[in-house]
């Protein structure tokens, strides 16, 4: 599917400089920062639901550790 980018003068230098640095076309490199993002946020929620159930499992062990 196609679309519109609207970018301001500087972001527009961002991405050219960084498309021209990796030797990719600017649409390849919004795609690729699309990605990440995605990867990110994807690799965020999974470490916070690890987080969440080592807290629940262990409350005790930690109440007593914070002591």
């Amino acid at each position: 599917m196609a679309m519109n980018l609207r970018l301001d003068a500087a972001h527009e230098e961002l991405l050219e400089a960084m498309a021209a640095q990796e030797r990719r076309t600017k649409t390849e490199i919004v795609k690729l920062a699309i990605e990440e993002r995605a990867a990110r946020a994807e690799k965020s929620t999974r470490t916070k639901a690890i987080f969440d159930r080592i807290v629940d499992e262990d409350a005790a062990l930690l109440d007593a550790l914070s002591r």
